[in-house]
């Protein structure tokens, strides 16, 4: 336990479990609410407790199949397991004589809908339906495991709050949807983190064209809060994902560290003395330019608007200014860093990588890391070609991330059947020039 754990308020993101499934979820206010399956659940009475704490759910009055429910925080004595409470239980040698005939629960729906509602206690219930079950005493210690497993998973009334971790947000991430964060599993993030080198000390450069946030936090997360490392995050988009990083709940100091900016923009400006230049480098990228939604041009955009019968409000002028000024900031903060040079340069694309990493190598020391990743490995098999054939890069090797779950339990050791084995492909190498 630690001396003195962090505590959870208002404006934080948290982490609900309830047995092995986690949902992100904002606790913004104390009229927050969380849904977990059938359940609404008030998060009112999580304030100020520590993180990791355990909560019962108290189901409020009132029936039906979406119950409301508050938390209470628990006792030890109510954290106790299942096994615990029935570990005395016999067992049978074998299934051979077990029916399923649809008889062996003496209690039936109505009897266990009415024990649910009268005990708050998951344990009770799961005892209650044990001891009036006809076969469970012959059957295998396996099957009754199995068995408590099954019902504990459906009466189970306890959610523990966790405080977001990078491992936790890309777990939640590839379960929700892969694609959304390119496929990125938690065992690519952290050979990525690895090739690159991040640290708390250095500049870095990374590239990436939609991970819901999740790569530049890992790379903030990497570098530390008390640090002078810088980063640049690079994307095609109009507004970058910071889901990932708003989750972590850095604190300001940290989230300032990474500069975000449009990679068509930030390029412009950085190459403004050679219009030739500029047109050149930003036709080669093969990335999206940017749209009349660029803050770049909404000032211009609100001018020649300000022409039409309804006068913009003073507020609506004021937010725009802002934004347009917050836009070309991190575009000089983005430009003298691209005059400094970086420490390593990581690219996570949806679009062919060549062009892009040959324009965004010449912003990289030499001796540094430089890792790609894609779904693809056709087109790092082309980048790699096409790097061997310069002297950018050196000790090139292409790489395929594959892993493969497996449940470790006594007697029945063996893979998880449903899962992704692949998780995309790495190009590392080093720069020489």
């Amino acid at each position: 336990m630690l001396e003195n754990p962090t505590k959870i308020k208002t404006g934080d993101y948290v982490i609900l479990q309830r047995q092995k499934y986690t949902k992100l979820q904002k606790f913004g206010n104390l009229d927050s609410s969380a849904v977990l399956g059938k359940d609404h659940l008030e998060l009112r009475n999580i304030d100020g407790h520590p993180y990791y704490s355990t909560f019962k759910m108290i189901q409020k009055e009132g029936k039906g199949r979406n119950r409301s429910c508050t938390l209470q925080v628990c006792s030890e004595t109510e954290m106790r397991n299942i096994f615990d409470v029935l570990g005395g239980s016999s067992s049978g040698a074998d299934n051979r004589n077990i029916i399923d005939d649809g008889e062996s629960q003496n209690l039936g729906p109505e009897d266990i809908s009415k024990l649910r509602e009268e005990c708050n206690d998951s344990s009770k219930i799961i005892e209650k339906i044990v001891e009036n079950s006809k076969t469970f005493n012959s059957k295998t210690e396996y099957s009754q495991e199995k068995y408590l497993k099954k019902k504990e998973k459906k009466y189970f009334e306890f959610v523990q709050i966790r405080q977001p971790s990078i491992r936790l947000l890309t777990e939640i991430f590839y379960r929700q949807d892969p694609d959304k964060i390119l496929g990125i599993r938690v065992d690519t993030l952290s050979q990525i983190i690895s090739y690159s080198g991040v640290s708390s000390f250095g500049n870095y450069l990374l590239y990436e064209s939609g991970t819901n946030g999740l790569l530049p936090a890992a790379f903030l997360n990497s570098m530390g809060a008390n640090t002078e490392a810088k980063m640049v995050h690079m994307h095609p988009g109009n507004v970058p994902q910071k889901q990932a990083i708003l989750a972590l709940n850095m604190p300001e100091e940290q989230t300032k560290r990474c500069v975000s900016v449009n990679i068509y923009s930030v390029l412009r400006e950085f190459y403004q003395g050679s219009p030739e230049e500029q047109e050149a480098i930003i036709e080669k990228l093969e990335v999206p330019t940017p749209t009349d939604e660029n803050p770049s041009k909404k000032p211009r955009l609100e001018e020649s608007e300000s022409s039409n019968t309804q006068p913009q409000s003073s507020s609506s002028a004021s937010a725009i200014e802002k934004q347009s000024q917050k836009w070309q900031l991190e575009n000089k903060r983005a430009c003298e860093l691209l005059k400094e040079k970086f420490d390593s340069l990581v690219i996570a694309a949806k679009e062919h990588p060549v062009n892009i990493t040959k324009t965004l190598l010449t912003f990289v020391k030499p001796s540094r890391p430089v890792v790609i990743f894609s779904q693809c490995k056709e087109v790092l098999m082309e980048l790699y070609v096409e790097l061997k054939s310069t002297t950018e890069v050196t000790n090139l090797h292409l790489t395929s991330n594959w892993l493969r779950m497996y449940q470790i339990l006594p007697n029945r050791t063996h893979p998880e059947v449903n899962m992704n084995g692949n998780s995309g492909y790495l190009l590392c190498g080093y720069t020489i020039r």
